[in-house]
């Protein structure tokens, strides 16, 4: 009995992997999963040698009779597509940890952030008390054409009701996305009405933005960017012509946190940057001979000064951006270690709508670092626990916490010295800062009070909030409305509560959020960021250097 319980699985992973061997040998497309930047070779050539594919023959063939087993002496009757599906994960799970198997139900989602847009509704939502509360209505989507304005709270859908304990964002997501084109009915709680109201809305394409915040402080551009997605040149290329038209000297781009996207979106990006010739990236892989990419020397801002800020979770493109701009003397990269993830990944579309993105070569940067850190195959929670392993070696508070070796040394195009080991290592180190961490605040954080209060304020203050033409102006609102006292009281409510110690040394701080949260739920996206970075030593680091016109780096003669 033992063995026919596990034949079915056995059987399955052998079936996969002959899947997946006739996959390397057939179809062969181009795309990214977010946090993956794509390389699209040159030659569909795999470089299979005759032995390679008498091997792969053998297997397939050996797979089919196994299938043609199951399939007819099996005791039971088998679900093969399912076996297979639950297969082909087990042996991915076996691969580097950046290959990736993605079932067709998944696909569409997986793709859109990066493809710049969505069909739906056109809001940003939160939930509060097991409601679906409109944070924002996307200017020009469905929405705001059938009414919809922020503060309103949905409790219908299609007559039925949309509020109470089973409510999540994915319930959120799947049911107010869907077909372009499509309808749906919205019943709407709104607290200047005692009637629920209805709007019919006709889903439209909802454009996804990955430049997230643009702004000028003084003479210098700041602009944020999430991922690299399809329109996100456009978008980086728009502010940063807008900020130069307001008067910006130098730019500083933000790439914390951005997990990366399209290849050959970031290329275009920095290119804007890099003297003809300069070469931004090359690949190589066993089956992909190297691949150069060099500047064509069209980029508009070439001379223009420019910092880049990095951490722990910059990766993929964020990674070759800097790596560039770093390895080309071109700017100053600033912050901590970014994530080292430098595998390519090419993906193979199968019939079913699936897809399987497969690595099939690695990043570097111009001086030939490796952007990809150490990994064994198989161990991918060991591969994502390396970022706790820093924190807890204290690589987020020392920068003599990390230990390189000669042999990992390599040199700009000026001769200054970088090294390699797994991510790009910024040039100046601004380590986490710790200073208002109590453990008043870390309930605070952790128990959502702060983004709570934050909500409940600028809902009851929705006609004031929406009146402010300038960051400073509302800033200067919202310190004079006594904000953290009243939020002490709320904290308190919710059974969080500190001693005066740790209000002395986090309340600052936590005034700062729920200024920054009050604006960004108020529609305020840049002033958000402002209020953020407003105390931030990474960025006042980066902006000082550019501020005392030493973005440049010093280069041996």
């Amino acid at each position: 009995m033992k063995n026919n319980i596990w034949t079915p699985l056995i059987a399955s992973l052998l079936l996969a992997i002959g899947l997946v061997v006739g996959l390397l040998i057939g179809e062969h497309t181009s795309a990214v999963n977010k946090g993956m930047s794509s390389y699209t070779p040159v030659s569909d050539d795999f470089g299979f040698t005759d032995a390679d594919n008498i091997s792969a023959g053998e297997a397939s063939a050996k797979m089919f009779y196994l299938f043609d087993l199951l399939r007819d002496r099996y005791v039971d009757t088998l679900d093969l597509k399912n076996l297979v599906e639950d297969a082909i994960p087990v042996i991915i799970e076996e691969l580097d940890p950046h290959s990736n198997y993605i079932p067709a139900e998944d696909l569409e989602e997986v793709k859109e952030q990066l493809e710049g847009s969505f069909s739906g509704v056109g809001i940003q939502f939160n939930i509060q008390q097991d409601t679906v509360m409109v944070i924002q209505v996307i200017a020009g989507g469905p929405s705001e054409k059938a009414g919809i304005i922020a503060g309103d709270r949905i409790v219908t859908v299609d007559d039925s009701i949309f509020c109470g304990k089973g409510i999540n964002n994915d319930r959120v997501l799947k049911t107010l996305r869907g077909e372009k084109g499509s309808q749906v009915k919205l019943g709407i709680r709104r607290s200047t009405s005692d009637e629920l109201l209805s709007f019919d809305i006709t889903r439209g394409d909802i454009p996804v933005n990955s430049v997230v915040a643009t702004y000028l402080t003084g003479q210098v551009g700041y602009v944020r960017i999430d991922n690299f997605g399809r329109n996100t040149y456009m978008e980086f290329i728009n502010s940063l012509i807008t900020l130069r038209s307001r008067g910006a000297e130098g730019f500083l781009i933000d790439l914390r946190g951005n997990g990366g996207g399209y290849l050959d979106v970031c290329i275009q990006m920095v290119n804007e940057f890099l003297p003809k010739g300069s070469l931004i990236v090359y690949t190589e892989g066993r089956s992909q001979p190297r691949s150069n990419v060099f500047a064509d020397g069209r980029g508009n801002f070439q001379q223009i000064p420019v910092v880049v800020l990095i951490d722990d979770w910059s990766a993929s493109a964020s990674e070759i951006f800097s790596g560039a701009i770093q390895d080309n003397d071109r700017g100053t990269i600033v912050g901590r270690r970014s994530f080292g993830k430098g595998l390519v990944q090419q993906q193979f579309d199968l019939n079913d709508g699936s897809a399987l993105r497969l690595t099939i070569a690695r990043y570097y940067t111009p001086s030939g670092r490796c952007i990809q850190k150490p990994y064994e195959m198989g161990e991918r929670e060991k591969y994502m626990m390396d970022v706790v392993d820093r924190y807890n070696h204290g690589e987020f508070y020392n920068q003599d916490s990390i230990k390189l070796a000669d042999s990992l040394r390599y040199e700009t195009v000026g001769g200054r010295s970088v090294y390699a080991g797994g991510g790009v290592m910024p040039d100046i180190f601004v380590p986490v800062d710790t200073s208002y961490i109590t453990p008043y605040y870390n309930k605070c954080i952790n128990s959502g009070v702060i983004y709570s209060y934050a909500f409940q304020y600028s809902d009851s203050h929705r006609d004031r909030l929406a009146e402010f033409t300038s960051y400073k102006e509302m800033e200067t609102f919202l310190r004079a409305q006594n904000l953290l006292p009243k939020f002490i009281s709320f904290a308190a409510s919710k059974k969080v509560v500190g001693d005066s110690r740790q209000l002395a040394q986090s309340g600052a701080e936590i005034e700062r959020l729920i200024m920054a949260y009050i604006m960004r739920q108020s529609g305020y996206e840049n002033y958000f960021y402002e209020m953020f970075n407003s105390s931030d030593k990474t960025y006042l680091r980066a902006l000082k250097l550019l501020e005392d016109g030493k973005a440049w780096p010093e280069v041996s003669n």
